[in-house]
């Protein structure tokens, strides 16, 4: 109950609750920017106060500090664990089990779903994911850790100030980021600005994921394909870079037959054409976005290194 980012998400409950009170004759979509502004604020000062306590007991408490948020801020751990859980429920059977361990990693209605069905939802999360749970807070980490020439405050705990930042309007894309009649025109702002701060790292992560499928032995030549020519048909305009890789790097097909709320969606196929997914591509897919993953960080490190190199 006392991880970071469940504690943004009851400030996001509060401040919606606030906000949303009649006698404020605001409208929806300028009540989730305040409701946004509000809790970004909250965090951010909050988290400038527990530094700035812990600079009291000394520089290398408030590092300590900073790498903590940072640690709190990857999901890898969480993405892997999770869907393991699917693929073993799945293995054994157990389908009923299988679909409410996947319901936690997917927006979409999972009381229907068949073993094809789970196994596909489980990799579009796992590779979905791997931009907002992962690689996007390590690029906003090592974008802000730049601002130590402007501020003079050590680059972890500027990057720890991004990793938090993004993990924020992560987290309220996922609270208030849904199509329907409550979120449509509240969460409109929290769900743009999403999509704006994953556009540069879903691009590099679709690449990362194309290189990792070389590593790993599995079909590069198909995940260039795929991604090629199926990256932006996906409603969101970030989400299909990394399905599109790992799709032809498993050779799967993604998409399809969804529904949200109990209205059915079609979602664009991405892959149409290649196999349907099983459960042993949770795994593959697991595999994928760790190296993926690394390989990004290794590209942040090397950006880093010339970054500096070019200003010092």
């Amino acid at each position: 109950m006392l991880h970071p980012i469940r504690l943004v998400g009851f400030l996001c409950e509060l401040f919606e609750s606030m906000i949303r009170k009649p006698y404020i004759s605001l409208g929806l979509k300028i009540k989730g920017v305040l409701t946004f502004l509000l809790v970004m604020s909250t965090t951010l000062i909050t988290l400038v106060l527990i530094i700035f306590a812990l600079e009291q007991i000394g520089a290398y408490a408030s590092m300590v500090g900073a790498i903590v948020v940072i640690y709190f801020c990857i999901a890898a751990g969480d993405l892997i664990c999770h869907s393991k859980k699917v693929y073993h429920l799945l293995v054994e059977g157990n389908i009923t089990d299988a679909r409410q361990a996947v319901a936690l990693m997917v927006g979409r209605d999972t009381d229907r779903l068949n073993s094809t069905e789970i196994a596909r939802a489980c990799v579009e999360s796992v590779t979905e994911n791997m931009v907002d749970g992962i690689t996007a807070p390590l690029f906003w980490g090592l974008i802000c850790s730049f601002m130590v020439y402007f501020v003079p405050v050590d680059p972890l705990v500027n990057a720890a100030f991004g990793f938090m930042a993004y993990k924020v309007v992560n987290t309220m894309d996922s609270m208030f980021g849904y199509k329907n009649e409550r979120y449509v025109e509240f969460g409109w702002f929290a769900a743009r600005f999403d999509d704006l701060c994953n556009f540069i790292p879903a691009r590099l992560s679709g690449y990362c994921l194309i290189v990792a499928a070389y590593v790993l032995g599995y079909d590069g030549s198909t995940s260039i394909r795929v991604f090629s020519a199926d990256r932006l048909r996906s409603s969101s305009p970030n989400s299909g870079h990394t399905e599109a890789a790992a799709a032809g790097a498993l050779g799967i097909q993604l998409g399809g037959e969804s529904s949200y709320f109990g209205k059915p969606a079609l979602k664009p196929f991405i892959g149409e054409g290649l196999a349907s997914a099983v459960p042993e591509d949770i795994i593959k897919s697991n595999r994928l976005v760790v190296v993926g993953s690394l390989l990004f960080l290794g590209c942040c490190c090397l950006i880093h290194l010339l970054l500096v190199y070019s200003l010092t």
